[in-house]
């Protein structure tokens, strides 16, 4: 499982519950898929590259807060 780290301070089981649905994914595949799984889907907000193997991609998920996932 890809660890969270929670930077918005989320409520203990709002934030086991984010875990929970997160655990599955482990590709950037899997990661878009979810996202346009939702109503209304949560596409790519931006791609920050930080170097030629490693790159952040930033979802829009609610209340005004983004998810981050680092891929390598």
């Amino acid at each position: 499982m890809v660890p969270l780290n929670d930077r918005s301070g989320l409520p203990p089981p709002r934030r086991a519950a984010l875990e929970r649905e997160l655990a599955p994914l482990t590709l950037l595949q899997d990661v878009v898929r979810w996202g346009f799984a939702h109503t209304p889907p949560r596409d790519v907000a931006e791609v920050v590259v930080q170097d030629e193997f490693t790159h952040d991609v930033v979802l829009s998920w609610d209340d005004g807060r983004y998810l981050v996932f680092d891929t390598t």
